[in-house]
């Protein structure tokens, strides 16, 4: 099927040039941030632990052989790819066991910042943001396009699109996804069956995206629309759109939303509703198998606003991003609307 996201529609008309990410770790730097503090009791170790080059599936393993315990006593918040220098936590659970030098752990590619305790298991999902630093070299570029649209995205944000990681490569997690919906796809365990399932779910949604991009509509209400916050899964639907609403949505408190489709009523009405159906009618074998593998609909923000966004061109060829997204925004949805990396390994 391809990369699905490379057709997707710009807010802003496209990028202001062309440019290279990931030339080293240093250039694409992410720190997780948690969404609790730890307790500093309990069974389970909580290790901050910088990786260069490294997965987060390759850490935990490291940690479980190092401490030698079962790869499910080992936790962590959310997958990190190998692809820069990440800072993420990880938990062990050592229960009535002395605690190793950790010391011994670490390596050119790992390094331990901090270790903690908690009485709980670091649960996926409990990551509340990212943090960002991206260094774009080899930039080619109209100088007075590009400060337009750091400008635009300071000011409005970036359609939340899924990234093409979610996909796989060449769009392998869509096709999958596909030929487990037709029956063909045989045996598969369930961590590859979620992934297949999100792939379609998320394709379904950035189609959903870009209808309303494509409108010049993903950062405004129309009539039935469901709004979110940023760092809420839950969202509300006000009879009618007021002026508050427009002066919420104005200041960055909510967003509208679309759907991340499932079993159940769609959540909005009225011509919200008339785009997503639009859209999601000619995708009703994605939908349906959505359904039949029990998925709950569920909403996602159509906008997202990086927070602290700020930047430095260093020289000419060198750009250098830094913002926060909360957990499970793509820092590629920001980088798509300024610069083109395609060349590049995402």
């Amino acid at each position: 099927m391809g990369d699905s996201t490379a057709a997707l529609p710009y807010a802003f008309g496209g990028p202001a040039g062309t440019g290279i990410i990931k030339t080293s770790p240093e250039d694409f730097a992410v720190e997780e941030l948690l969404g609790f503090e730890p307790s500093d009791e309990g069974e389970h170790i909580f290790l901050r632990i910088e990786k260069r080059g490294e997965n987060t599936d390759y850490i935990a393993r490291q940690l479980a052989r190092f401490t030698g315990v079962s790869a499910r006593d080992i936790g962590y918040a959310g997958l990190k790819d190998r692809h820069g220098k990440t800072v993420q936590w990880f938990s062990v659970w050592l229960p009535g066991k002395p605690e190793p030098d950790w010391g011994q752990l670490e390596s050119p590619s790992l390094r331990i910042l901090e270790v903690r305790r908690n009485g709980r298991k670091l649960k996926k999902g409990a990551a509340a943001a990212n943090r960002f630093e991206i260094t774009v070299r080899e930039l080619k570029h109209d100088p007075a396009l590009l400060e337009q649209r750091l400008k635009q995205v300071a000011g409005r944000g970036v359609p939340n699109y899924f990234g093409t990681q979610r996909f796989g490569r060449e769009g392998q997690n869509l096709a999958k996804a596909s030929a487990l919906f037709a029956g063909t796809l045989g045996r598969i365990d369930p961590h590859r069956r979620g992934i297949y399932l999100s792939a379609a779910r998320s394709y379904l949604f950035n189609r959903i995206l870009a209808g309303r991009v494509a409108q010049d509509i993903w950062d405004r209400a129309v009539s039935g629309d469901a709004f979110m916050f940023s760092n809420s899964r839950s969202f509300f639907k006000p009879e009618t759109i007021t002026p508050e609403i427009g002066r919420r949505i104005e200041a960055k408190e909510i967003h509208p939303s679309g759907a991340l489709w499932g079993k159940g009523t769609p959540a909005v009405t009225d011509r919200a509703l008339e785009i997503e159906a639009a859209i999601l009618e000619e995708e009703s074998e994605l939908c349906r198998g959505l359904e039949d593998f029990g998925l709950e609909m569920a909403r996602r923000p159509l906008r997202l606003c990086p927070d602290g966004f700020h930047w430095e061109l260093c020289d000419r060829s060198r750009l250098r991003l830094c913002f926060t997204l909360p957990a499970g925004a793509y820092a590629t949805a920001v980088l798509r609307e300024l610069i083109d990396t395609d060349h590049s390994d995402d």
